[in-house]
């Protein structure tokens, strides 16, 4: 293998050049990584907050719910379900760490001379927060405790009527068998998601107070919400949870986030394309140095690169030769920039930096995106950018190694 010893060898008489360019290749494969995994970053975050803070990896409802979202259209109808035994049906499934039952209703909710029209969510209060995050960690007070006639609303609703918590709202909504239900309720405490269509518009009871209050009997629910270990498992889940509960209620519809929020999942699709894209711009411009480099470095051995010809070194090791150093500056490089870049992808997932200074929370096809510069790291992104790199070194040497081999060694050496 003289190639790779002459390959070697060569590499150390200019260490200065070959450790600049060793580390320009180990920028861009540091630069690469980064954004590749700020982006996914980005993209994690989104669809985290869109199926974890509100509402779940899974959609179980009536098949005519969605999209008028009627408050008559609930899961078996009139007569409702048996909610505890779809509960185990759903929960029974490997993947599905929680469910929860919700009713949804539309209704005024008051203040003194202060009205606003609003959501009415009721959720089971032992199940909500296994699903969702926003009731996890309220701003004040307490989740809704059931037949306390207790709610809990957002903060910017409670700005604007100018309550807080233990304050009376009158709750005001049509009812199920046309009848309107009022009563009173008591603030239990307010929340914050950072969505104002949330924080605006939403009071939140616990489930059998609202079923009270629109004439919902207790079998008659809107929604199941369920969470999954992964949202990338939910549309395979999805068919599954569709087949264990349609024998039992013909007229479901068993939805995964990929299907109500669509415009995440084209987004996510979409990234995963730039990343291709984003690989061959940096290695693109990174094949220029690497070839600049082999460019000075053979023209400056031309007659080197005669005498080994005239010796009886073919023209194809002395290709394999060049190529090897460039293979070798690669090598270098990836190891550089692997002892960097880890490290700081590790450090940027588990602490990502505070980038509140630049900007704020911000709404992105409504899902919340926070001021983090949080980075999301794939085993799977490190290995391609490594092969990618050397790939890179390899094919911007190609030429400046044919050239080399056809140096002409009498001319050369006789100083044509």
């Amino acid at each position: 293998m003289t190639w790779q010893r002459l390959g070697w060898r060569n590499l150390q008489r200019n260490y200065k050049r070959t450790l600049i360019t060793a580390a320009g290749l180990s920028f861009s494969y540091f630069a690469v990584v980064l954004l590749v995994g700020w982006m996914s970053g980005i993209t994690a975050e989104l669809v985290e907050n869109a199926t974890g803070l509100s509402g779940g990896q899974i959609e179980i409802h009536a098949s005519d719910y969605r999209p008028d979202r009627s408050l008559y259209d609930t899961i078996g109808g009139r007569d409702g379900t048996d909610v505890s035994r779809l509960l185990r049906q759903v929960t029974d499934d490997p993947v599905v760490i929680s469910a929860t039952p919700r009713v949804y209703a539309a209704g005024l909710i008051s203040s003194g001379d202060t009205t606003s029209a609003g959501m009415l969510w009721g959720i089971d209060p032992n199940r909500e927060p296994t699903v969702s995050r926003f009731l996890q960690n309220l701003e004040s007070g307490h989740i809704p405790r059931p037949s306390h006639n207790e709610i809990a609303i957002g903060i910017e609703m409670a700005r604007q009527l100018n309550v807080t918590t233990g304050d009376e709202l009158v709750i005001v909504a049509p009812g199920a068998d046309g009848s309107t239900g009022n009563d009173l309720f008591t603030v239990s405490g307010t929340f914050r998601t950072g969505l104002t269509r949330l924080d605006a518009t939403v009071g939140v009871f616990a489930l059998e107070d609202l079923q009270l209050l629109v004439a919902l009997n207790r079998a008659r629910i809107h929604e199941v919400a369920v969470a999954v270990t992964l949202p990338s498992v939910a549309d395979e889940t999805a068919l599954r949870l569709a087949s264990s509960t349609q024998a039992d209620n013909p007229a479901i519809k068993v939805a995964s986030w990929t299907e109500f929020s669509p415009q995440i999942e084209e987004y996510r699709v979409l990234v995963e394309g730039m990343h291709i894209i984003l690989f061959g711009i940096v290695f693109f411009v990174a094949a220029f140095g690497v070839a600049n480099t082999m460019l000075m470095a053979t023209h400056e051995r031309r007659r080197e690169f005669a005498v080994m010809l005239a010796l009886g070194i073919t023209p194809r090791t002395l290709i394999l030769t060049v190529l090897y150093e460039a293979f070798s500056v690669g090598l270098i490089a990836v190891v550089i920039g692997s002892t960097v870049t880890f490290p700081t992808m590790i450090w940027l997932h588990n602490a990502p930096l505070d980038m509140s200074w630049l900007y704020k929370d911000m709404t992105f096809f409504g899902s919340l995106v926070t001021p983090t510069f949080r980075v999301e790291y794939d085993v799977g992104t490190w290995i391609q950018g490594g092969l990618g790199l050397l790939m890179t070194s390899v094919l911007a040497a190609l030429y400046p190694a044919i050239r080399a081999s056809r140096i002409p060694p009498a001319d050369t050496l006789s100083g044509l």
